[in-house]
């Protein structure tokens, strides 16, 4: 008693998607979608979380993964 069931929630999920339509409610998840990006971008530390987003050059990886020479 008091839980919501799978037939409430189906119910409620039917309402929402009445009232609303499929194209807000994609422009909605892209919404959310993108601000959820921009809030991890946010909590990085600084340079290294933009660093993350950007191609490396393929010379700067085969510098730094090159053995050093005796």
């Amino acid at each position: 008693m008091g839980g919501i069931g799978i037939w409430q929630l189906v119910i409620v999920l039917l309402i929402v998607f009445l009232l609303f339509g499929t194209k807000r409610l994609k422009g909605l998840g892209s919404d959310v979608g993108e601000a959820i990006q921009g809030f991890r971008k946010s909590m990085g530390n600084g340079p290294e979380a933009e660093a993350e987003d950007k191609p490396v050059p393929v010379q700067q990886v085969q510098q730094t993964h090159q053995e050093p020479r005796s």
